[in-house]
């Protein structure tokens, strides 16, 4: 049968090579619609005959009859249809417009074509003082982009109508409103946790603590105090929540329509300005001596060795913001990209394919989640060990 289906589509055995991405469409759709259920039919004359001495059996023929019937429906040509402009012709897809618009911050929360989530907008201007209302007045009920109140909104930014001033935007934008609910999230877990520990203390844990507590103890003996010594335990609230916080927000991020809120430069960039400060305003004598005077070191080579040091205050900070952005935005970006392919070709053949190549990369990014979480936390401890060790000189 087979070969029947071959010679309908005029593929040479001998020339397997140049069979293209339309034929192995046809076969795949023939395949599945026509000889398996012809095949199935005349086995399930069979099933049905053997379910009637074995009651157990008819439940399990009725289940594969439906399951099959719905998945033949489903690999139909009828599906493969892309959508249509008004002139008939078949729309552009544009996967630069799908990526950015994941990994971009934005004033609202798009779903789905019919599933738009609108945000807060909170803006201030010496011209018009503050204004507070919904991204919805941006947008006309066929979603195109409109003026209101003097405003207006373009490649998402706000600007004045009469002026084109830029405004003090405060907006609720779509990362701000994943930060927010990570942040909720982190108190309501970690605070159950905690009440948990409290009344159970002495017996073994049990619920969410039993999950969250091994975690901490790995922080607190494996990250913390190796790196920072005897005193660990005066930065060890700050290294716990800084954890947990990029955790969440790296597992949150990989859900379908969520925000991209630790692939946000100025999330890490805050991170990494808060382990700056605690770094150097917890420095010691030893530590800044070992700046600005470094010991062994030649006197005609200390002009040359400070401007190093003072670089290499700042670069500590930079590397932990470039490597939490670009680890979690790379893997985005490739995720978007496999599934953009299925849209590209048009054809199931690449739509199953790519199925499981981001079903694999999804169990990866699963483990970059709990990977760069630990290495922001792994570094920012090393850090703060450097600035408090004691001189064993």
């Amino acid at each position: 049968m087979l070969r029947n289906v071959i010679k309908q589509v005029n593929i040479n055995p001998a020339n397997w090579v140049n069979i293209n991405f339309k034929s192995l469409e046809f076969l795949w759709h023939k395949f599945f619609s026509e000889i398996l259920i012809d095949s199935f039919a005349v086995q399930l004359k069979a099933f049905v005959l053997t379910a009637m001495k074995k009651p157990f059996l008819i439940q399990k023929t009725a289940f594969l009859t439906l399951f099959f019937v719905a998945f033949a429906s489903f690999l139909s040509p009828s599906f493969a249809s892309g959508s249509e402009t008004e002139g008939g012709e078949p729309a552009k897809f544009n996967p630069n417009e799908v990526i950015l618009h994941h990994v971009i911050d934005d004033h609202q929360w798009h779903f789905t074509d019919h599933l738009v989530l609108p945000l807060p907008i909170i803006v201030y201007s010496s011209e018009k003082g503050l204004d507070i209302f919904l991204s919805s007045r941006f947008f006309d009920e066929h979603h195109n982009p409109v003026e209101y109140n003097g405003y207006k909104l373009e490649h998402n930014h706000i600007y004045l109508t009469e002026s084109g001033k830029g405004v003090f935007d405060l907006s609720i934008t779509k990362n701000v409103a994943m930060l927010l609910i990570n942040a909720t999230l982190l108190l309501l877990i970690l605070t159950a946790v905690a009440r948990s520990a409290k009344n159970r203390t002495g017996k073994a844990p049990k619920g969410i603590q039993s999950f969250i507590e091994p975690i901490v103890i790995f922080v607190r003996d494996e990250i913390v105090k190796p790196n920072i010594g005897h005193h660990y335990e005066k930065f060890l609230p700050y290294l716990l929540t800084l954890f947990f916080f990029i955790l969440f927000g790296n597992l949150l991020g990989l859900l379908p329509g969520s925000g991209n809120l630790t692939g946000n430069i100025a999330v890490t960039l805050v991170l990494a300005v808060l382990t700056f400060i605690i770094t150097n305003f917890s420095g010691n004598k030893n530590y800044w001596s070992h700046i600005f005077w470094t010991p062994g070191v030649p006197l005609a080579l200390r002009p040359i060795i400070l401007p190093v040091e003072l670089i290499g205050l700042f670069t500590k900070p930079f590397s932990l913001t470039i490597r939490l952005f670009v680890a979690i935005t790379a893997g985005h970006i490739v995720l978007l990209s496999l599934i953009c392919l299925t849209f590209i070709f048009q054809s199931y053949v690449v739509g199953v394919g790519v199925s499981i190549a981001v079903i694999f990369i999804n169990l990866i990014e699963l483990l970059v989640a709990g990977i760069q979480a630990y290495v922001f936390t792994l570094f920012t401890a090393l850090y703060i060990g450097m600035a408090t060790a004691d001189d064993h000189h």
